[in-house]
């Protein structure tokens, strides 16, 4: 598939609108194992998709039990598995097991920050082990950084992403590539395009931040290590002015600059970061897919 290479964003047309509108009705939202996890579930649409995450505090357990629990109410799971988190051969083969039996046919795949890992040190050695099982997935997501990462250089993160993709591919099972959370729409774009030249063929979740307050966002993304799109956004005056006069972020301030390239580069959904403020996230979703 060829890729147009542009230098600016063009003007949203029927069809690029269309496709954005189509990726907000249907779009992911990440949960994560905390108090607020209760409400958070109570105010999710029913059977939306939901992407569970997994706490280096609480391990994988828990994320494997709010999954199941999750998908025994009808919601379409995703449970993040982190490399650094399992423990050795033998839970590989307690979570490709426990796949098989709950039905669940989707995961993402994270190296995660646990600082003492267990065998595996990334997503690449978990994803060679577990494709060795009989896991009974047909689909899994992994990640991908347009704004860098704290620690992981971007040559290293680009080869990862491609190694990911070619085990993929020889394992026969759909992938996809979801974005971390940024704000700057020429940082995504340009690093789309560059990859798609590279010859990046995984379909692509753009992962943006959902309806929160504007001090918890800047919080987390100082958490989460998105330097780079926070100093973005005290330099673009526009985006900076409309955060602090509003009470929350907008993601279609980020959707629809993007939204030809996400038409052109093959975006097919939306990782949605809640922080639990779930109801919020789809009160804009109804109102913004009309």
């Amino acid at each position: 598939m060829a890729f147009k290479i542009k230098k600016k964003h063009d003007q949203e047309t029927p069809e690029s609108k269309a496709h954005r509108l189509s990726l907000i009705e249907d779009l992911t939202f990440e949960l994560v194992p905390l108090k607020s996890l209760d409400d958070a579930i109570l105010a999710l649409p029913a059977g939306a998709e939901v992407s569970v995450t997994a706490s280096p505090a609480k391990g994988l357990g828990e994320t494997v039990a709010i999954s199941e629990r999750m998908a025994g109410q009808g919601f379409r799971v995703i449970p993040h598995i982190s490399a650094r988190m399992v423990r050795d051969q033998a839970h590989v083969d307690e979570l490709a097991n426990w796949f098989t039996q709950t039905g669940i046919t989707k995961m993402f795949l994270v190296g995660g920050d646990a600082e003492e890992p267990g065998e595996f040190n990334d997503a690449v050695e978990l994803l060679a082990a577990l494709l060795d099982r009989d896991h009974g997935l047909d689909t899994i997501g992994v990640t991908a950084y347009p704004d860098s990462h704290a620690f992981i250089s971007d040559q290293a993160l680009h080869e990862a992403l491609f190694a990911k993709q070619q085990m993929l591919g020889d394992a026969g099972i759909a992938g996809y590539a979801s974005t971390q959370m940024c704000f700057d729409p020429d940082t995504i774009a340009t690093w789309l395009r560059t990859e798609r030249v590279n010859g990046l063929t995984l379909p692509i979740h753009l992962g943006l931040a959902g309806v929160v307050d504007k001090a918890r966002l800047m919080k987390m993304g100082v958490r989460l290590g998105i330097g780079q799109s926070l100093s973005y956004l005290k330099k673009n005056k526009a985006a900076v002015a409309k955060m602090m006069t509003t009470t929350s972020y907008d993601p279609n301030d980020l959707l629809i600059p993007l939204s030809s390239d996400m038409l052109d580069l093959n975006v097919t959904g939306l990782h949605m970061f809640t922080f639990n403020n779930v109801e919020a996230t789809n009160n804009w979703r109804v109102e913004a897919a009309k």
